[in-house]
């Protein structure tokens, strides 16, 4: 189930009508938009009724709204505003953080601030969990809440490859491998859940109203972007891994070993091998030094190469960083784009009915 929104009244306003009352404002954060809703006292009153008489065994919730006061008026008292914010504020709270969900399965509760309806949370939770069996997804406002889950999953798996290359023991390593092959395989089944569904809402035989083809291109665009990103992750992880194995044939290559490399002894015609070094090719830094000497000025390079090796790679992971904080950013910005373009779109929908209300009454 999709996490409850946090609920608060910072505030209150008073109305501009010819009989003035206070307005309480209630905010709500989601996820990917914070929202604000305008109520009155009696709103309130009306919504504890109706949780009290939809709930189950007609229990009332944990906390009751503040009483009505009868000989004094909040809006000549501000002190008494204050205080029913304060109440109200702790009511709607309490419902919210109880571990009794009764009281916000009803429907008067999700129509009082606005949230989707409790099928719909359902039949989302159904379609995550169903994904494996088989289920397809036939409702658009399921579809996209899945996408926000695909999208969760990807940058879960994101984070993980992220440790993966900060982390500095071998255990570490393999499981932040492992978390992140977890959430790519998740995002993988999500993304032939999303197709197929695209399938379905594109098809009118499963009796929802079809998508137009805006929007159904919009959604594949979508599906196409978060196949790209899947496959990157995926591909990096690889190549992570790829060098880790290297890294690791490396190592065993022990400093007695690359000595004995250096210092390799054999037997020729029964007489001792030279030690390799060649006459003629020497420098100024390697003539007046002996076989010994040539392996420490050699080992001292190394370590010498292996500084500079170690500083590019830190230059190269900050730079790596930056960019996944800025597609991060890109990818946070166009979630709430997107929001944008759907309030637009609804906005403009109830602008048309008006005006054909309005034409009709002229």
């Amino acid at each position: 189930m999709t996490s409850q929104p946090e609920i608060s009244i910072p505030s209150t306003s008073t109305s501009t009508s010819s009989k003035p009352y206070t307005i309480y404002n209630i905010t709500l954060r989601l996820p990917l938009r914070t929202f604000t809703l305008h109520k009155r006292y009696s709103e309130f009153t009306t919504l504890h009724t109706s949780l009290t008489s939809q709930s189950s065994g007609s229990q009332a919730p944990p906390v009751t709204p503040p009483p009505k006061s009868y000989f004094s008026s909040t809006i000549r008292s501000p002190a008494l505003a204050e205080s029913r914010r304060i109440a109200l504020e702790k009511y709607l709270q309490a419902i919210n953080t109880d571990a009794d969900d009764r009281w916000r399965n009803t429907s008067a509760w999700r129509s009082f601030l606005n949230l989707p309806s409790s099928n719909v949370s359902h039949r989302h939770h159904a379609a995550v969990n169903g994904a494996v069996s088989g289920q397809s997804i036939t409702d658009p406002v399921v579809w996209l809440d899945y996408h926000r889950d695909l999208k969760t999953a990807l940058h879960d798996a994101r984070l993980q490859i992220t440790k993966r290359d900060q982390a500095t023991s071998a255990q570490a390593q393999h499981e932040s491998s492992a978390a992140a092959k977890k959430h790519l395989v998740k995002a993988g089944t999500m993304i032939q859940s999303l197709e197929q569904g695209l399938k379905n809402l594109g098809n009118d035989s499963w009796g929802k109203e079809r998508l137009g083809d805006g929007e159904m291109r919009r959604r594949r665009d979508l599906v196409e972007s978060a196949k790209k990103e899947r496959e990157g992750l995926e591909n990096l992880l690889n190549a992570m891994a790829t060098k880790s194995s290297l890294d690791g044939a490396i190592a065993q290559a022990t400093a007695g070993d690359r000595e004995k490399l250096v210092n390799a002894q054999g037997h020729q015609n029964g007489k001792k091998a030279t030690t390799g070094r060649v006459l003629g090719k020497e420098t100024d830094r390697t003539r007046a030094l002996d076989n010994q000497g040539v392996l420490q000025l050699q080992q001292q390079l190394m370590r010498e190469q292996d500084e500079d090796v170690d500083v590019l790679a830190a230059a190269v992971a900050r730079q790596k960083q930056i960019g996944i904080e800025i597609q991060e950013e890109l990818a946070v910005q166009k979630d709430m784009l997107e929001l944008l373009d759907e309030d637009v779109d609804r906005v403009q929908g109830k602008i048309d009915v008006a005006r054909k209300r309005v034409g009709k009454m002229k």
